[in-house]
């Protein structure tokens, strides 16, 4: 089967031509509340302080002036994708600070609108809304479907994955950090950005957002057209793949020396893939909030199967990204770190030049 590359909404992968794509952004944005799975995935020994922090701030909008540097990143970041021929999207903004809740459970407020990648995962013409497993991140999708409805009126599929319900069976609150993941079996759940995509294969992370049962929602909704291979990491704090193992293009992936695999795929075990070790990054330790996202250095959006941006004060991983046959373009963004990610969790791409292929 190969898809419709005139399609509104068409991506399959990582590295195909980007024609058009959503970038997230910071009005309304509140302060995360806490809850169990925020805290599963906080640094050990940060967790009582982030705790108070969280406990006292959560649901609080956040202040424009906290914002104001990581507007101007965002601004010049949107620029750069337009000088490169990509249209931008943007969600509706939503006011997070707003409190909200089900029968059974109630939160003080949202999170922000900045990471589209996290809601959103594109396959192929369809785009389908992540479930979610932070209960202050149930409503995020609401920001994105004056957008969806545009698409799906052009032809896009589109598909909400069942809604969780979000209780306390869903939390292992006593979970051994290191030896168990915080979510249980209970209900399907996953985020959209535990997703890497390689046309008919997709790397799927089972982590603190993603269970097994969402990833086999995933597996039977997108049915035999692809082949789902989850991976595990040894990462106490896995959330999300886009900082631990990256397909950059056909053949190389960029891969996280502090987050190796628990064990090789068969797929990549019999292929001639490369996995590429990422540089360490620059942000110094002094950096603001650094322990929660050191690895966002990562966290690139490649335009096509040679330009990359990437953070501007990664030296290391810039020239290594040339070394490798890459055209990397540096874009400052580490401001953009403390609300949740960096270009790939910022973005979530609708359109690729490209069918859908098997690179394995």
């Amino acid at each position: 089967m190969e898809s419709n590359n005139t399609s509104v909404v068409n991506s399959h992968n990582e590295w195909d031509p980007l024609e058009e794509i959503i970038v997230g952004l910071l009005d309304g944005g509140a302060d995360l509340p806490w809850e169990i799975g925020l805290q599963a995935v906080m640094p050990k020994e940060d967790v009582e302080s982030s705790r108070a922090f969280h406990l006292d701030r959560g649901g609080k909008s956040i202040d424009r002036h906290r914002t104001a540097p990581a507007l101007k990143e965002l601004a010049e970041f949107i620029r750069i994708l337009e000088g490169e021929g990509v249209t931008v999207k943007r969600p509706k903004p939503l006011d997070h600070s707003e409190s909200f809740g089900t029968p059974q459970w109630q939160s003080p407020g949202g999170n922000v609108q900045a990471d589209p990648r996290d809601v959103l995962l594109v396959i192929g013409d369809e785009i389908i809304e992540a479930t979610m497993s932070w209960r202050s991140r149930y409503f995020e999708f609401l920001a994105y479907r004056d957008l969806i409805k545009d698409y799906f009126k052009q032809g896009a599929r589109w598909t909400a994955a069942p809604k969780p319900q979000l209780t306390d069976e869903l939390y292992k609150h006593d979970y051994v950090r290191g030896e168990e993941y915080v979510t249980t079996e209970f209900e399907p759940v996953f985020d959209a950005a535990d997703v890497a995509r390689c046309g008919r294969d997709l790397f799927v992370q089972r982590s603190h957002v993603t269970n097994l049962f969402g990833i086999e929602w995933l597996r039977r909704h997108l049915g035999d057209d692809y082949r789902l291979h989850v991976v595990e990491f040894e990462d106490d704090r896995a959330i999300h793949i886009d900082a631990t193992f990256v397909p950059l293009c056909p053949g190389k992936i960029l891969v996280n020396p502090d987050r190796p695999l628990k064990a090789v795929p068969d797929v990549l075990k019999n292929s001639n893939w490369e996995l590429l070790t990422a540089p360490r990054s620059t942000l110094p330790e002094s950096y603001p909030l650094y322990r929660s996202f050191r690895w966002l250095s990562m966290n690139m959006l490649s335009l096509d199967e040679k330009r990359i941006i990437v953070e501007k004060s990664e030296e290391p991983l810039i020239n290594a990204l040339k070394d490798w046959g890459f055209e990397p373009i540096p874009c400052a963004f580490r401001n953009n770190y403390r609300f949740g990610g960096s270009f790939h969790c910022a973005t979530a791409d609708i359109r690729r030049t490209g069918t859908l292929q098997s690179y394995f």
